[in-house]
């Protein structure tokens, strides 16, 4: 079983607001009947995988990201859907208390590894510092960056994280991983012209098929995972809206390799 959780936050955002607006974005699209509930593998949300969709956490500070999280029973896998990147700080945290040691596989065009940015260390271009200053996770791969800076070189050198970045992306192709994955995805990943709905552009990123193939390869326990990041309020017809919840059919349908029911919670 598997609980997908709608996180409607976007108060970490540093350039603009909208990204709260995401999980009913995903709902809507999901549910509209445009595409089917199948994912690629076959796995059919409703009759394969049971989804059940209920109302999103009720936040309004950070703070109660991390006491909502806490009425939830964390001992089943998670999908969460954001909101900006800064819910992940608090969900890889819930999740491994529970869970125990796992690796993150995290799609971004950003490494997110900012010691603190605008004066606050909780931002959205902050929470990988965070996750790793902690010493949870054992391994974190970054797919897709394209904007690193000196600083934030220096905290990849500084945390060991391993980046394949858009000059290596054929490397990414043949990841594999020995323990159980936490999978991280911001949808700036994309090229914008795949998802123009997103508040940072950062032109020459992935394509979808580039990473829905990789997911479809993990062979590894999938603990739980994120999708991040999708502002309703730049997308373009729904494109992003309905990428976002292909991405979600997918992650699901990984999940479910493994893990059995999907109970949704969006």
């Amino acid at each position: 079983m598997v609980h997908v959780v709608g996180i409607p936050f976007d108060k970490k955002s540093s350039f603009l607001k909208g990204a709260a607006r995401a999980p009913a974005a995903i709902r809507e699209v999901l549910l509209d009947g445009s595409s089917s509930l199948l994912s690629e593998s076959g796995h059919h949300m409703i009759d394969d995988i049971g989804m059940v969709i209920q109302e999103d956490l009720k936040v309004d500070t950070y703070q109660d990201i991390f006491d909502e999280l806490q009425k939830l029973d964390l001992q089943q896998t998670h999908i969460f859907i954001g909101g900006d990147h800064s819910i992940s700080y608090p969900t890889v945290q819930a999740v491994s208390k529970t869970k125990g040691a796992f690796d993150i596989l995290h799609f971004d065009a950003h490494t997110d590894l900012y010691d603190i940015y605008e004066d606050d260390p909780y931002s959205h271009a902050c929470p990988f510092a965070r996750i790793m200053e902690e010493g949870t996770v054992q391994r974190l791969v970054q797919v897709g960056i394209r904007t690193m800076n000196p600083h934030q070189l220096a905290q990849v050198e500084k945390f060991g994280v391993e980046v394949i970045n858009m000059q290596q992306i054929s490397e990414a192709m043949t990841l594999t991983f020995k323990r159980p994955l936490y999978i991280s995805i911001d949808v700036d990943v994309f090229d914008p012209a795949h998802a123009p709905g997103v508040s940072h552009y950062e032109p020459g990123g992935m394509t979808p098929r580039q990473v829905i193939s990789i997911l479809q390869q993990i062979s590894t326990p999938i603990v739980g995972g994120d999708i991040v990041e999708l502002n309703p309020v730049r997308d373009t017809n729904g494109m992003t809206a309905h990428l976002s919840a292909k991405l979600l059919k997918e992650l699901a349908s990984a999940i479910h390799r493994g893990k059995g029911r999907l109970y949704m919670n969006i």
